[in-house]
C-alpha cells in the first residue's frame, strides 16, 4: 500500500499539462539493454518494445542444481502522455522456469507479473547532447505459478548521452523494494549500468554493457551483455544479443531477442 500511495503522490508533478502538438522525434527504445533511455514517447504516440524471447540458465555445480527460465512475448507498452511524459505497462504474457537438483526436475509456467511506469524526462528531449529521466514504478503481482506474490516497486533514472554521430553512452541508476521470500517482507535492492552503443551502419548498430545488482541480504552481481540492432525503418527495429555472469552469484548464460516499434 506504501509504493501505491507512493507512485500517486508522484504523479502530479510528473504529469504537467500537454501540448497541443509535438514534433515527432527520433524513436528511443528501453530495450535491448538493461540501461534504460532518457528519452520518453512524443506525445499522442504509441510504442511497443516487445522480446520474441528472454532465456537465462544458471548452474551450481557444487549443490548440484540448476534453473532454467523462458520468458515469451514480454511486452512492453508505451503511451505519450505529454511532450516530456510517458506511461509505460511491461506484461510478463507467458514465463515458463525449471530447476533441477540432482536429478529433480521441476517445471511451473504462466502469466508473469504486471509492471507499470511513468517516465518523466527533465531535460534533453528535443534538443542536446544529454537527455536525463526519473521514472518510479510499481510491481503488480498476478499470483500465478511464476508470480513473486507480492507487490515491488522503486524509481529509475537513466542518463543518455550523444558523443558523437555514431557513437552514445548511457548510465542509469536505480533503487528497488523488492520481496524477500525468506521474510515474507521487502528488502532494498540498488542495480547501476554503463552501455555503451555504436552505430556500425546507418542501419545496424551495437552495444556494450555492464550491469551490477546490489541488495540487503544479497551478494553483489555483475553481468556484461552485448547485442546488434537493426533499424528496418525510423519506427521498427529488431534487436539480439547475450548475457553473461561476471561472478558467481550472476546468472552463468542468457540469450534474447525482440522488436520495437511505434505508431
Amino acid at each position: 500500500m506504501r509504493i501505491n500511495l507512493l507512485l500517486f503522490a508522484l504523479l502530479p508533478p510528473f504529469l504537467g499539462s500537454s501540448p497541443a502538438a509535438e514534433p515527432v522525434r527520433e524513436m528511443s527504445t528501453d530495450r535491448p539493454d538493461t540501461t534504460e533511455s532518457g528519452y520518453t514517447v512524443p506525445a499522442g504516440m504509441f510504442q511497443v518494445e516487445m522480446s520474441f524471447f528472454d532465456y537465462s540458465r544458471d548452474a551450481d555445480a557444487v549443490q548440484g542444481r540448476s534453473s532454467e527460465t523462458w520468458l515469451y512475448g514480454q511486452a512492453n507498452l508505451k503511451a505519450g502522455l505529454t511532450r516530456s511524459t510517458d506511461l509505460q505497462v511491461i506484461l510478463n504474457s507467458h514465463a515458463v522456469a525449471g530447476e533441477s537438483e540432482r536429478g529433480d526436475e521441476t517445471a511451473t509456467s504462466g502469466f508473469g507479473d504486471i509492471t507499470v511506469r511513468l517516465k518523466k524526462n527533465l531535460f534533453g528531449n528535443d534538443s542536446g547532447p544529454a537527455a536525463l529521466a526519473l521514472m518510479p514504478y510499481i510491481t503488480i503481482p498476478t499470483h500465478s505459478n511464476v508470480s513473486d506474490e507480492a507487490w515491488a516497486g522503486g524509481l529509475i533514472m537513466p542518463l543518455s548521452i550523444t558523443l558523437s554521430d555514431r557513437i552514445s553512452l548511457g548510465l542509469m541508476a536505480e533503487v528497488d523494494i523488492v520481496h524477500d521470500s525468506e521474510t515474507n517482507g521487502h528488502d532494498l535492492e540498488w542495480l547501476h549500468s554503463a552501455t555503451l552503443g555504436v552505430g556500425l551502419t546507418e542501419k545496424l548498430g551495437m552495444y556494450l554493457e555492464l550491469v551490477g545488482i546490489a541488495g540487503q541480504d544479497t551478494a553483489y552481481i555483475g553481468i556484461f551483455d552485448a547485442g546488434v540492432t537493426f533499424a528496418v525503418t525510423d519506427s521498427l527495429i529488431f534487436d539480439a544479443g547475450v548475457r553473461i555472469g561476471m561472478n558467481r552469484p550472476a546468472p552463468d548464460f542468457g540469450v534474447f531477442s525482440g522488436v520495437s516499434f511505434r505508431f
